[in-house]
């Protein structure tokens, strides 16, 4: 199965992806954990630069994210799928959805088609959507130091009204979950929400 973690930074994805991860290799998985932007060498270097490099046009955003994804797809995430690996992954479409077709006003079609395009049509089987307060997760980050972090607490709320529009829209495959709950309690839920792929 292929699982995604969505919810702003401080969220608490990298907690819950660590507990499933744990989980599924006691049940016998095998399981591929991977992050985006990021994941491949060329996905870290657009990592590097969109965070940590010089400002960039919402379209450019969208597109160097895109690309980062279309080699994750390409060279880790389908590759295990076929040969029957979990994968867990620290953001994906959904990131892009919210961030730039929502929160940066380019349109959630627009922006879903072009991805859509990337991945080959690659959706997820879940999203977990962590949603916690914006402030609280602010202060749950100790170093809020890459570029899109940076931008302050009205864009972080544009983007938790973002996320939450997103839960609406594809109900089905996108779950959203108390993320300021215990993280015991949270990673229980996902389990409990994850039994039917299983």
């Amino acid at each position: 199965m292929f699982v995604t973690f969505e919810g702003l930074d401080g969220a608490g994805k990298s907690t819950q992806i660590s507990c499933l991860r744990e989980h599924l290799v006691d049940s016998g998985r095998e399981v591929v954990e991977t992050r985006e932007p990021g994941g491949t060498p060329l996905g870290e270097r657009i990592r590097d630069l969109v965070l940590n490099g010089v400002e960039v046009s919402p379209w450019a955003e969208t597109a160097l994210f895109a690309a980062a994804r279309a080699e994750l797809v390409e060279q880790v995430i389908r590759p295990a799928l076929e040969r029957g690996a979990d994968v867990l992954c620290d953001r994906y479409i959904d990131s892009s959805l919210a961030y730039q077709g929502i929160a940066r006003q380019l349109g959630i079609e627009v922006v879903l088609d072009l991805n859509l395009h990337a991945t080959r049509g690659l959706l997820p089987d879940r999203t977990f959507l962590l949603l916690v307060d914006p402030e609280e997760a602010s202060r749950r980050r100790n170093d809020p130091s890459d570029r899109i972090e940076r931008e302050g607490p009205d864009f972080r709320s544009r983007v938790d009204a973002a996320y939450r529009e997103l839960a609406e829209l594809f109900p089905r495959r996108v779950i959203a979950v108390d993320g300021s709950r215990s993280p015991d309690e949270v990673a229980r839920k996902i389990r409990e929400e994850l039994r039917d792929l299983s």
